[in-house]
C-alpha cells in the first residue's frame, strides 16, 4: 500500500529544488491528499479478527494498552498489533482521538509513515495492526550513542520534513514529533508512529497536547494553532538528535513551558553554522517567521545550505545510503527493542462500552 507513493522520481539538480520542481511534487501531493480524503469519507469495515494473529512478544506499552509483535496466520507476515483497553479509552475521554486515529492510520500512503494494514475489535479491546518496524525507536539508538553526528541528523531530519509536508497536504497536524515515535526501518530509513495525538485541521485547534519539551510556544499560551506547531518540533529533534538533549530542558514542566515561550537556546559549540543557521528560522516564536510557514513552505527545508547534500526525490525512493542500518536476523527480530513482561489479558462475556464504539 504505501509503496505507491514512492514513484515519484527525478534527476539531481544540484542547484537546489527550484520551484517548478517544488509545483511538480505538490500535484503528486494533491494526488495523495485526494486519495486519504476518499478514505477519510468512506466507511471503512473491520478486515481481520484475533484468530487471525499469533500474539508473540509485548514490544512496547502505552497510556491505553500494549503493542504486540504478531503474526498474521495466513501469510505468515509480522506486524506490530496495537491493543487497546476500551475501558481505559473512555475513562480517559479518548474516544474520539481513538476513532480519529484509526481514520487518518486507514488513509496514510507514504514512505516515511505507518499505516494500518487490519483493524477490528472485541468485547474488551480495540486492535490496529500496522507494519512492523524492525529496527526499534530512534530514541533507543540515540539514547545508546549520546548523540548523532550531523550526517544522520540530516537524513533523519529530511525524512521527516517530507513527511510533516505530506501530513500538512492532507490537513493534518501531527503534534506529537519526538524521537520515541520515530522507528528505524530494516533499511535505515524512517517511520513515525503514533497518530494518537493526529487531528483533520482546517483552521485552528486549540488543545494542549504532546510532550512538554517539544510543544510550540503557541500551544502553551492557548492561542489556538495550526499546522505550524510541527514545524516547531521539527526544531526541537533537530535540535535533540544533533546534541543529545532539547534545546528548552528543565525538572519541571512548567518551567520549561516559560523557557520555551521566552525562545532562548544556547547551541552546542560543535553544531554547524549552517544547523545553527537553520535551528534560527525554525525555533522562531513568531510563527510569521517560522520556516514552513512561511510563502515557500517546506522549499525553505529543501533549499537551505544544512540540507545541500540531500537529493531530496532520491531520499522518496529509498536511493540514499543510510548512515546506519540496523543488523535484522529475521522478519520477527525483536533484538532492537526492549524486554517487556507479557500482560494479562481481560475478558469479558459481553460487549463492553458497545454503544461508544459502535463506529468502529
Amino acid at each position: 500500500m504505501a509503496d505507491d507513493a514512492k514513484r515519484h522520481i527525478y534527476s539531481p539538480h544540484p542547484e537546489g529544488y527550484s520551484q517548478a520542481r517544488q509545483e511538480q511534487y505538490k500535484q503528486y501531493l494533491r494526488k495523495l491528499q485526494h486519495n486519504f480524503i476518499d478514505s477519510w469519507n468512506e466507511k471503512i469495515e473491520c478486515n481481520a479478527s484475533l484468530g487471525d494473529f499469533e500474539k508473540i512478544k509485548v514490544l512496547g506499552t502505552g497510556a491505553f494498552g500494549v503493542v504486540y509483535l504478531s503474526k498474521y496466520t495466513k501469510t505468515g507476515k509480522y506486524y506490530a498489533m496495537k491493543v487497546m483497553e476500551k475501558e481505559k479509552i473512555v475513562k480517559m475521554k479518548q474516544i474520539e482521538h481513538s476513532y480519529y486515529e484509526k481514520k487518518i492510520l486507514c488513509g496514510l500512503n507514504f514512505p516515511f509513515v505507518v499505516y494500518m494494514k487490519y483493524f477490528f475489535k472485541d468485547n474488551v479491546y480495540l486492535y490496529y495492526v500496522l507494519p512492523f518496524v524492525a529496527g526499534g525507536e530512534m530514541f533507543s539508538h540515540l539514547r545508546k550513542l549520546g548523540k548523532f553526528d550531523e550526517t544522520t541528523s540530516k537524513f533523519y531530519g529530511a525524512q521527516v520534513v517530507l513527511a510533516l509536508e505530506y501530513l500538512h497536504s492532507c490537513e493534518l497536524v501531527y503534534r506529537d514529533l519526538k524521537p520515541e515515535n520515530i522507528l528505524i526501518e530494516r533499511t535505515g530509513y524512517i517511520k513515525i508512529t503514533d497518530f494518537g495525538f493526529c487531528k483533520l485541521v482546517r483552521g485552528r485547534t486549540w488543545t494542549l497536547c504532546g510532550t512538554p519539551e517539544y510543544l510550540a510556544p503557541e500551544v502553551i499560551l492557548s492561542k489556538g494553532y495550526g499546522l505550524s506547531v510541527d514545524w516547531w518540533s521539527l526544531g526541537i529533534l533537530l535540535f535533540e538528535m544533533s546534541a543529545g538533549y532539547p534545546p528548552f530542558y528543565a525538572s519541571d514542566p512548567m518551567r520549561i513551558y516559560e523557557k520555551i515561550v521566552a525562545g532562548k537556546y544556547r547551541c552546542p559549540s560543535h553544531f554547524t553554522p549552517d544547523l545553527k543557521d537553520i535551528l534560527s528560522h525554525i525555533l522562531q516564536v513568531d510563527i510569521t517567521k517560522r520556516y514552513g510557514n512561511l510563502k515557500d513552505g517546506a522549499l525553505d527545508y529543501k533549499n537551505h545550505k544544512w540540507f545541500k547534500d540531500i537529493d531530496w526525490d532520491s531520499l522518496l525512493n529509498n536511493r540514499l545510503q543510510a548512515p546506519f542500518v540496523p543488523k535484522i536476523r529475521s522478519p520477527g527480530d525483536t533484538s532492537y527493542f526492549e524486554n517487556y513482561d507479557d500482560e494479562k489479558v481481560k475478558e469479558s462475556p459481553v460487549c463492553l462500552y458497545e454503544e461508544e464504539f459502535a463506529d468502529f
